[in-house]
């Protein structure tokens, strides 16, 4: 039996149903039907512009977000789909801290689901750096389907590495 990284930590009955999808090729027929909505956020403007919306909807009292990129060099599998990030520097007598949000690029040509799971991830963290309670309870307020997103997104991801290596 073949692993399964992006679903790990998931019950083996969930695993063996993925398995059977991807392994019948239906995988991407289920994600297409579910997720069919493409967006139009392609470069690091616009997305800075959907990461602030969603941002002044529901995290008006955070901090203030000073950049949102597309990033290619994420690595999916061995690092994260995106990360928040604070860089301080010294700017006179000052400490100056700003907070940026990268998205890994694989999510520009992702459905537009899959885009605002992880920019509601990324957002997450602004309040809650761990994943406890508290920043999933945050995640599903901004996303009420958000635990059901993050699975769909893992299969995506599962089938877009399925499908590039039958490719080659």
């Amino acid at each position: 039996m073949d692993p399964l990284p992006y679903l790990a930590g998931y019950p083996v009955d969930v695993q063996m149903r993925a398995r059977e999808l991807r392994n019948a090729g239906r995988l991407g027929d289920y994600l297409a039907r579910r997720y069919p909505d493409a967006h139009g956020v392609r470069n690091d403007r616009q997305l800075y512009a959907y990461v602030q919306a969603l941002k002044d909807r529901h995290l008006r009292q955070s901090t203030p977000l000073h950049k949102a990129i597309y990033d290619g060099k994420l690595q999916v599998l061995r690092h994260a789909l995106g990360t928040h990030t604070t860089v301080s520097r010294v700017q006179g007598g000052r400490l100056k801290a700003s907070r940026e949000i990268r998205i890994a690029s694989v999510f520009r040509d992702a459905p537009a689901a899959f885009l605002e799971t992880s920019v509601v991830h990324e957002l997450a963290h602004l309040k809650e750096s761990e994943h406890n309670r508290a920043f999933y309870n945050l995640c599903t307020h901004m996303a009420p389907d958000y635990h059901q997103l993050e699975f769909d997104l893992r299969l995506y991801l599962m089938h877009r590495d399925a499908s590039s290596a039958s490719q080659t």
